[in-house]
């Protein structure tokens, strides 16, 4: 995972993602990463619109904190709606 985060390290700062880079980021970090490793990321992000997989991660990862906060609106509102059938009934034993 460090040497993901070292590729995107790379792309934020607009350098060039390569074995050399990566393995630059990652020693500069105290970071000892196998070369087969470096390797195999920067042939995966060949290619790879970063700046489209980052933003697509991002609605993925929030989407269920929005379906969250749903539910928790919706909890919300029956909770209301107890209340007030709560305070209904205490009146109407008032005025049995």
């Amino acid at each position: 995972m460090k040497d993901v985060y070292a590729a995107l390290l790379l792309h934020s700062a607009g350098q060039a993602i390569n074995e050399e880079n990566v393995g630059k980021v990652l020693t500069a970090a105290g970071v000892n990463e196998d070369a087969a490793k470096i390797k195999a990321l920067v042939t995966a992000l060949d290619g790879v619109n970063i700046e489209d997989a980052v933003k697509q991660a991002a609605v993925v990862a929030a989407a269920p904190v929005a379906g969250e906060a749903k539910a928790e609106a919706k909890k919300d509102e029956k909770s209301d709606e107890d209340k007030e059938a709560e305070a209904s009934a205490g009146l109407a034993s008032l005025f049995g």
